[in-house]
């Protein structure tokens, strides 16, 4: 039977029908998997954005964690440099007063001298900073200390007719009371007394970072040669100024290269010489010069000495160094310029033997001048060792532990010792 056309076309839209929703289904699919996978994609890739943020806000803790640190610390420091520049910066001035004399002009005026020589040093200072052009942030602090043996140094000024004792202490009163800051320190009788304070103070003041400057009057002597020295090894010497007291710069401020701050009418011009104790009279009777290995005569004893004899007799059951004090080796070897400040005795009446014994002992001590690497003045005279007496092969040597630190006290043999 045949199909209508009614049928037919019914059929063909069908068809057609059903073949576009075939085709949408199958679009709608691949539109699904596209759009899973893409969302695949992005999960991903959020995923590393994440973990980037996290590691992002995690570096911004630590830097903001660390510039909470630095920040405290520059606080800080500002704080510790206002507390720094709210401080007096120290100028100090450390004197020698065995070695530097006042002018006897200023001495002689007793209080109203030691008023003028507080003034005269403080401008000569002040003058010298404002010609060195330094930027001192905060204020300046200026001190004085004078290191000195009273009973000395009247003694010297007494003896040449530059003051009297209560002139001197009426000049000690008035330098004083000028300043809170200026002290005056009397040491005593001891030896080396003013050189070991001089020198602690400036190995201690120079380490402060609040001392600017320090003025250092020693005298004209290398007597603080050493001292320097050591200063000059630690780096320490870039604070010091020389305080030129006798007119002629010292040795060691040419060395090394030091300015100098020159007071032409503060300080007397010459080196003055401490006074010598006369030793008590020996008796001479049956007494004959003879020569020591120093080169200086000194008497032959009798066979007996009667303990009447003026003067002191060694007790011979004792070493000569363990007497009480025991006999001052420069004294009766060669010349004391100590006198009443010398700690040893210069009163015992010595044997030909005896002072034998004490030259080979005194022989056994090194010499200070060249111990420091300083010529010595005395040469052959000088009764002190130039020469280590274990030669060069001493086992303290070795040890670094020898009392003869000199170049040259090594390399001649012990029987060539002058």
């Amino acid at each position: 039977m045949a199909t209508s056309p009614v049928a037919e076309v019914s059929q063909q839209l069908w068809d057609e029908t059903l073949g576009r929703l075939l085709s949408l289904s199958s679009a709608t699919v691949k539109r699904n998997a596209d759009l899973e996978n893409r969302l695949a994609e992005l999960e991903v890739e959020l995923a590393v954005w994440k973990q980037a943020h996290a590691t992002a806000i995690e570096g911004a803790d630590r830097e903001a964690k660390a510039l909470k640190g630095r920040l405290a610390s520059l606080n800080s420091q500002v704080a510790s440099m206002e507390t720094f520049m709210s401080q007096s910066l120290l100028v100090l001035c450390v004197i020698d007063g065995d070695a530097c004399i006042f002018n006897d002009s200023l001495l002689r005026q007793g209080h109203e001298g030691g008023r003028q020589a507080a003034q005269q040093l403080t401008r000569a200072v002040a003058d010298y900073l404002t010609s060195e052009d330094v930027h001192v942030l905060g204020r300046l602090s200026f001190w004085v200390t004078i290191y000195f043996n009273k009973a000395i140094l009247a003694s010297v000024l007494e003896r040449h007719k530059l003051c009297s004792p209560e002139q001197l202490d009426a000049f000690i009163m008035g330098f004083s009371q000028s300043s809170p800051r200026f002290v005056l320190v009397d040491v005593g009788y001891g030896k080396d007394a003013t050189f070991t304070k001089i020198t602690e103070y400036l190995q201690t003041y120079l380490r402060f970072p609040q001392t600017q400057r320090i003025f250092f009057a020693g005298g004209q002597e290398n007597t603080y040669a050493s001292t320097i020295a050591a200063l000059q090894n630690d780096g320490l010497l870039g604070k010091v100024a020389f305080l030129e007291a006798c007119r002629a710069s010292p040795n060691y401020a040419q060395k090394h290269r030091l300015p100098i701050l020159t007071v032409d009418t503060l300080f007397i011009n010459q080196r003055l010489s401490p006074p010598l104790r006369t030793p008590p009279p020996l008796n001479m009777n049956g007494l004959s010069p003879t020569l020591t290995s120093g080169g200086l005569p000194t008497p032959h004893s009798p066979p007996s000495m009667s303990s009447s004899a003026t003067g002191r007799l060694v007790d011979p059951t004792l070493p000569l160094h363990k007497h009480s004090p025991p006999p001052c080796n420069e004294f009766y070897l060669m010349s004391c310029t100590k006198g009443g400040a010398c700690k040893y005795s210069h009163d015992y009446i010595l044997t030909p033997d005896q002072l034998a014994t004490l030259a080979a002992n005194a022989k056994k001590a090194p010499c200070n001048f060249l111990k420091n690497g300083l010529q010595c003045p005395y040469g052959e005279r000088c009764c002190w060792g130039h020469v280590c007496p274990n030669g060069p092969k001493c086992f303290h040597l070795s040890k670094g532990k020898c009392w003869f630190k000199g170049e040259s006290m090594h390399n001649v043999s012990p029987h060539l010792s002058p």
